[in-house]
């Protein structure tokens, strides 16, 4: 089953590129898998830290896995370069683990689009520190980052 188009289109402007971005960020911070799935083509190609996923189902089952595991997941992303129909973001998310351990995970990744505006290609590199719980810097409900809350470049991150 494919997905309608989603946009914006390549090739991408600053301006569209930093719209897709804060779309994929808006995304993922509902952690829903099904529906984070459907921004991708059905062949999407990941490679995410050591693991390789290939297609919707597998991304599903990814995504269901991960935030099992990342509880209270809050993600920031930015736009970092951008050309046709790639765009480069940085990014930082906040989490904890089923015993409280708290974590600030870092990363880059490089997005590849087709004509619809579905991501067919996603690498990303994630580093992540452990951090206390006082030392959280993304602070806001379940969801959507409200827009008055500082990216990652005014957070010095």
């Amino acid at each position: 089953m494919t997905h309608p188009p989603r946009p914006p289109f390549p090739p991408f402007t600053h301006e569209t590129a930093t719209e897709k971005v804060r779309l994929a960020e808006d995304a993922w911070n509902t952690r829903d898998s099904e529906k984070v799935a459907l921004a991708y083509t059905v062949d999407s190609r990941w490679r995410n830290r050591a693991e390789f996923v290939t297609g919707r189902d597998e991304i599903v089952a990814f995504l269901t896995r991960k935030w099992r595991r990342e509880l209270d997941y809050r993600l920031i992303k930015e736009l970092w370069a951008v050309d046709g129909n790639r765009i480069a973001v940085r990014f930082a998310y906040e989490c904890h683990d089923d015993s409280g351990n708290w974590f600030r995970s870092y990363g880059n990744e490089n997005w590849e689009f087709d004509d619809n505006g579905l991501m067919r290609r996603r690498h990303a590199s994630i580093n992540d520190l452990p951090i206390q719980e006082e030392d959280r810097l993304f602070h806001w409900p379940p969801g959507r980052r409200p827009d008055d809350h500082p990216g990652l470049s005014d957070l010095g991150l």
